[in-house]
């Protein structure tokens, strides 16, 4: 009897069976689905729902200000907004795949909410052409939109992620098409949305961005006046203007089904139900036609909306909603009237068994080779149904085969439980997510997660992913962030103790995202005691920068013992602070003085100078000056005839200034002055010699250099200026005579003078070096 009260529900066409359960009766009241635009997501989403404004309607006691109201898939209001875009006409509007509500008006604009009615920034143009020209017909899909405009022009987003109109190949055509559809970049060769234009000829034109192209010349005898393209690209629906229905390949080549229909007229609606039927609605009528056989008709007395899905398709009237669909061949295996299948079989078994009939042991004894197909038909058959009664009689049935099955998987009762626990909880009325198994796959857990919580269901959202075993962090973030949105009368100490409350349950969750959003809505105090929960510096120290607590960023950084962290805060204090300020806080901190030192001692020498400066140290800013007269002589115009020996002299008197002020750098100012008065003599000697060889050089090269160049008097000059060290004579004498005698043919009467001059000469230290001059002299000649 139970297998024929189900079966009594189900229609016929052809071979196949289907159903059409009510899921809900809709809970909302006043909305007549005739008098608005309604845009309804899939996979059991919300229903946006706003006046018609291209209808006369009768206003009754209702305010003539237009609203958008949002509602889920049973009635229950989510959020409401008046409309206040003075765009003209809303031309269309529909859910994108991340549950964003699109609204395109006349002058080109699209308008985006949230499920809750919040209008998101910014709005996007389709361009300045739709502007000017005004939109009058679109079809969205996916993420993407097509819009035709009064000159017949297309124009195209195909993601609105990432929102750039582009305008499509021109179809020249001059009167507007007769009908639009659209196949998804994903199910073309170019990879580009093809857009699919029914004209007054006996042909389609499919439009790309970079060309079109006739379609159906050979199939078709006369122009189609509505259109609808299947799940995955691959077929086209369409009524003929003679009143046919033809299912033909998407590029219109061959003809697959062509059936009569039972009126010219085009339908209000057509959309595929899965892959299997096509619909077609009237004013009054819904008709379902196959491959073959008669179609199926339902007779409805109020307006339907259809809402095509992956497995069937949602119809939403005023009252009801109700999902129509095949029926699944498990299902159809164990309630067909008059079954004898190994499913049936087990099913009516248990019914027995709770009878307490020996024939639900006859029953299983007929099936005992077939036991393990039986249990997964029933199985399968719990999954898609909606009845949570059937469920459990199903689960049981499969439950109680298993019981005799020695090699059946186990655990697969127990997979379906936890999908049914999912399903049953998101089907509930007060949530409103009718999914069907097929769709909750498609759509996967993650996905579902998601949408739960952007409903703020946020509690049924933690119990679903905890007991699927799932990261419970976007869940407590989102409700988090929402917490702190939506209490602003709440003080900011009592609201961080709710919080806590809550994110504590999640090991390892970032208090700092959740930080920033309460920065972001202007709770600053409330961001800053978040963020001292934060165990990880990475993410604690930038969102204290980001908030103004740079003095805490900086302490943070330097316990870390991060270095990169420490720099990131001291680039940012460097850039945000005054100079003095700056030198204050890094001062009494020795990682960060130090790192500031060795990165200031490759770029920023100027910047460094006015730290030790402001800190006393003089010793440094002398050292780093004599190194600046070092880099200055590495320049190659310093080797040009001295232009840069002058400012060389004054840094180095300078470091020498600085040292003097200092007790403990007596050595170091006699060095630089010494340094400063060798540069001056070299600087002289190169200006007089007209050569640049003497800068940069040590004092005896520089007398040897003036000995070599005849220049005795300079040499003298030299060493007696920086009292040269007369023993190096002795070493310099004897090399002289060593020098082979193939080298004393050189220039004899040069040599005698030398000697003569040496010989003449008391100072050894002059010798010396006068004689190691000759015997360079000497080389050079050889």
């Amino acid at each position: 009897m139970a297998n024929v009260s189900v079966a009594a529900e189900w229609q016929l066409l052809y071979n196949r069976y289907y159903r059409k359960p009510e899921i809900y009766r809709m809970s909302w009241k006043h909305v007549e689905l005739n008098r608005n635009k309604v845009a309804c997501a899939p996979f059991g989403g919300p229903i946006a729902v706003i006046r018609d404004d291209s209808k006369i309607v009768q206003l009754g006691g209702e305010s003539a200000q237009r609203k958008l109201r949002i509602f889920s898939s049973s009635g229950h209001l989510l959020g409401e907004t008046i409309w206040k875009h003075p765009g003209g006409r809303l031309i269309g509007m529909a859910w994108t795949d991340d549950e964003t509500l699109v609204c395109l008006v006349q002058d080109g604009t699209v308008f985006r909410y949230t499920i809750h009615a919040e209008l998101l920034e910014p709005s996007i143009s389709m361009g300045q052409e739709c502007f000017e020209r005004n939109v009058v017909d679109c079809v969205f899909w996916g993420n993407g939109l097509v819009c035709i405009t009064e000159t017949n022009q297309l124009f195209c987003i195909s993601d609105f992620k990432n929102p750039n109109p582009v305008k499509l190949a021109d179809p020249e055509i001059e009167d507007p098409p007769l009908c639009m559809a659209v196949i998804e970049p994903q199910y073309t060769m170019s990879g580009n949305v093809e857009v699919l234009l029914g004209i007054g000829d006996a042909c389609v034109l499919a439009v790309e961005e970079d060309g079109v192209q006739q379609l159906g010349l050979e199939v078709l005898r006369g122009p189609i006046q509505k259109m609808a393209v299947s799940r995955d690209g691959q077929w086209l629906a369409s009524f003929t203007h003679d009143g046919r229905l033809l299912v033909m390949t998407s590029n219109l080549n061959e003809i697959l089904i062509e059936q009569e229909c039972e009126s010219a007229l085009p339908p209000e609606q057509l959309a595929w139900c899965g892959m299997d039927t096509v619909l077609l609605y009237w004013d009054d009528i819904l008709l379902m036609m196959g491959p073959r056989g008669d179609p199926v008709r339902y007779f409805y007395d109020e307006p339907i909306i259809l809402i095509p899905e992956c497995d069937g398709v949602r119809i939403l009237s005023n009252s009801s909603m109700e999902f129509l669909q095949r029926v699944p061949d498990s299902t159809e295996s164990i309630f067909k009237i008059g079954s004898t299948s190994p499913a049936a079989l087990l099913y009516d078994a248990l019914d027995h068994f709770d009878r307490q009939s020996a024939k639900a042991d006859e029953n299983l004894r007929l099936i005992r080779p077939s036991l393990p197909e039986a249990v997964e038909a029933c199985i399968d058959a719990a999954g898609h149904e909606f009845d949570v009664l059937r469920q459990r009689t199903l689960l049981r049935a499969a439950s109680y085969g298993q019981a005799f099955c020695s090699n059946f998987q186990r655990d697969h009762i127990q997979e379906m439980c936890k999908t049914l626990r999912v399903l049953n909880a998101v089907r509930h009325p007060d949530v409103g997510m009718p999914l069907s198994i097929q769709q909750y796959k498609l759509l996967t857990p993650s996905v579902l997660i998601g949408r739960l919580i952007n409903s703020y269901k946020h509690f049924l959202a933690l119990r679903v992913s905890e007991y699927l075993g799932m990261n419970q962090e976007m869940v407590i973030m989102h409700w988090a962030c929402s917490k702190i949105s939506a209490s602003l009368a709440i003080s900011d100490a009592t609201l961080l103790e709710i919080l806590l409350d809550k994110l504590k349950l999640c090991k390892g969750i970032s208090y700092a995202a959740v930080a920033a959003h309460a920065d972001k809505n202007g709770r600053r105090k409330l961001a800053a005691m978040l963020v001292e929960h934060e165990p990880r510096s990475s993410k604690q120290v930038p969102l204290l920068l980001s908030i103004g607590e740079e003095d805490t960023a900086l302490m943070k950084a330097i316990e870390s013992g991060d270095t990169d962290l420490v720099y990131l805060v001291l680039f940012h204090i460097w850039q945000k602070r005054q100079p003095l300020e700056f030198f204050g806080m890094i001062q009494a901190r020795a990682l960060a003085r130090d790192l500031f030192i060795i990165y200031a001692r490759c770029y920023k020498h100027e910047f460094l100078k006015d730290f030790f400066l402001s800190t006393g140290q003089l010793q440094e800013v002398a050292f780093l000056l004599w190194k600046e007269s070092w880099e200055l002589g590495k320049n190659p115009m310093a080797s040009r005839g001295s232009p840069l020996h002058g400012p060389r002299i004054k840094i180095i008197e300078k470091a020498q200034n600085l040292f003097l002020e200092t007790k403990e750098y007596t050595f170091e100012a006699k060095a630089a002055e010494e340094h400063a008065k060798l540069l001056r003599m070299q600087h002289d000697l190169e200006v007089s010699t007209k050569q640049a060889i003497f800068v940069d050089s040590s004092i005896s090269d520089t007398i040897r250099t003036c000995i070599v160049l005849g220049n005795h008097r300079a040499a003298m000059k030299v060493k007696t200026e920086f009292k040269v060290c007369e023993t190096e004579a002795c070493a310099a004498f004897q090399v002289f005579f060593l020098i082979p005698h193939s080298f004393s043919d050189f220039n004899e009467v040069k040599t005698l003078s030398l000697f003569s001059r040496l010989m003449q000469n008391k100072t050894v230290g002059m010798f010396f070096d006068c004689l190691q001059a000759l015997i360079f002299f000497a080389l050079t000649a050889v």
